[in-house]
């Protein structure tokens, strides 16, 4: 499927697959919309209301760019959190569409080295991007992780169900509340409600936040139980 490198309303580049008409991040802002999804209401409501976890434990479904892996790492620096970070993802972005994006020029010049890094590090390797941002990208698909309990916030990223239903349904999500901790959160860009009523019967408590740019609503997701 034909790929290109495309600008969103604040500046931020991101891909777009032409076949889908699908971005790998939204076209009225990518970092607009991963500092409101995935930073205000995933990573800086877990940290400010469970100061305990530490290290905070996150998985991504959905690495691609390393855009919220990059945002989150900073988010971390300024806030003094110490970070395990796992991202997953089945087909990672090709080397010449990551040297078109310009992640490091907008958000943090002094952070762009690190950037670079999280995409040449090896996959299925942990490695240190800084002293309290521990990265682990692993290569597969979201149907076949198998953690239990391991995560405090999943950063749920993944392509829209309009493209790829099967990645938002009930056997995916009961993946995810697997996965989290109890008391774990699940942020999500999507509001749709076949969504919601996915994660509910999964489990989750779900609730409708205001949306980034050019969205109504999002949804977060909290495991209140391990049964």
């Amino acid at each position: 499927m034909k790929r290109n490198i495309i600008t969103t309303a604040d500046g931020s580049k991101t891909i777009q697959i032409e076949d889908w008409n699908e971005q790998y991040h939204s076209i009225h802002g990518a970092i607009n919309e991963a500092n409101h999804v995935f930073l205000k209401h995933g990573l800086l409501f877990y940290s400010q209301n469970k100061l305990e976890a530490k290290p905070i434990s996150i998985l991504e479904i959905g690495f691609g760019t390393g855009l919220n892996s990059f945002l989150t790492l900073i988010e971390g620096e300024k806030q003094s959190l110490n970070i395990d970070y796992v991202g997953v993802e089945a087909y990672p972005v090709l080397a010449k569409e990551i040297e078109q994006l310009n992640y490091g020029e907008l958000i943090s010049k002094d952070h762009a080295s690190m950037f670079i890094e999280m995409h040449n590090i090896e996959w299925e390797k942990p490695t240190y991007i800084s002293p309290d941002f521990k990265l682990e990208k692993q290569q597969k698909f979201f149907k076949d992780i198998s953690d239990i309990s391991k995560y405090n916030i999943v950063y749920f990223d993944a392509f829209g169900a309009r493209v790829q239903p099967d990645l938002w349904s009930e056997e995916i999500f009961e993946i995810m509340y697997k996965a989290l901790k109890l008391n774990g959160v699940l942020v999500t860009y999507s509001a749709k409600g076949s969504v919601r009523r996915a994660m509910q019967a999964v489990g989750f408590e779900v609730e409708r936040l205001p949306g980034p740019p050019g969205k109504r609503e999002m949804l977060r997701a909290t495991k209140h139980s391990t049964i």
